[in-house]
């Protein structure tokens, strides 16, 4: 009968201290990339311009990117440079695959005023914070 309750007993202390198990928390399963966009040309933008910025999967040539993580504001009055943050989920960054920053500023009319003309890409290792620097944005026509 002790035998028993020891054996009881064990079971019980084993099954608490499974449940104390520790997960990960959010910030380490998911990498933030920061940066700043900006533009040469001295014209300021209207209020009610809109920035987006996007993190996007581009490996594939002959289809659309597959975007993983955007952020979209309005400028508010102020002007560049903008800063920009964006969380992506660790599971979702496949580490054969090539991603990509872009990002763009529309009018109040939603006509393309600046975007970013090069290959801003980002590479994933074991860090949790990667900062792109600034990225320069082009005049539209």
């Amino acid at each position: 009968m002790v035998r028993l309750t020891h054996m009881l007993a064990a079971g019980v202390a084993a099954a608490a201290l499974a449940g104390c198990a520790t997960t990960p928390a959010p910030a380490e399963q998911s990498v933030t990339v920061t940066g700043s966009i900006a533009y040469r040309e001295r014209i300021a933008l209207p209020p009610t311009a809109q920035i987006e910025v996007s993190l996007d999967d581009v490996s594939l040539a002959d289809a659309p990117a597959r975007n993983l993580a955007r952020q979209i504001f309005k400028a508010d009055g102020k002007q560049v440079p903008f800063a920009f943050t964006l969380t992506v989920d660790k599971a979702r960054i496949e580490p054969r695959n090539s991603y990509a920053v872009s990002a763009r500023i529309t009018g109040p009319d939603g006509k393309l005023m600046f975007i970013t003309d090069m290959r801003n890409s980002v590479t994933f290792d074991s860090r949790s914070a990667i900062d792109m620097g600034t990225l320069q944005l082009v005049r539209t026509p």
